[in-house]
């Protein structure tokens, strides 16, 4: 009988941590309530999910879907008057899971699906999440002075080629 090798079994196809997470906050965003943007998150520390978050209204308030979109109805642009809305970002839906479960954000990595607005670039500064990962750009330019004032490393998360 033959001795298995156990990298025989191993597959060399297997995505890096940054695939990894990416691909688990696009598949969280799928779980949005948000008529205007899906956007989803993982906060990891040492390559180990602390939480999860996507945009939608709180607990037990009812979602945009049935009530309507308050920024659609009044006009507002994308990246500006953010208090115009019934929900919480993703990033905040993370951070917030985190406080729940007395879970430290210390010297974390954010990946997102979209580049943090300004409201949640104070939290993140201010939970010491140190690096942020995203994949598609978001127009606040606060934001991205904030962030890079605080000294989060930010990195703009490159789809691999299929070929």
């Amino acid at each position: 009988m033959k001795n298995s090798n156990i990298s025989d079994h191993c597959k060399d196809d297997r995505p890096t941590w940054d695939q990894y997470y990416m691909g688990v906050a696009k598949l969280i965003s799928s779980r949005t309530t948000c008529l205007r943007r899906a956007v989803g998150c993982v906060l990891t520390l040492d390559n180990r999910i602390l939480s999860t978050g996507y945009n939608g209204t709180p607990v037990g308030v009812t979602h945009c879907e049935k009530k309507g979109c308050i920024r659609e109805l009044l006009n507002v642009p994308s990246g500006e008057r953010h208090e115009m809305c019934r929900g919480l970002h993703g990033e905040q839906n993370a951070l917030l899971q985190c406080a729940l479960h007395g879970i430290s954000t210390k010297d974390s990595v954010l990946y997102s699906t979209t580049f943090p607005c300004s409201v949640c670039a104070k939290l993140l500064i201010n939970a010491k999440v140190k690096k942020i990962i995203f994949l598609q750009e978001y127009k606040d330019d606060l934001s991205k002075e904030l962030l890079y004032e605080a000294g989060i490393e930010i990195i703009k998360y490159e789809e691999p080629n299929e070929n």
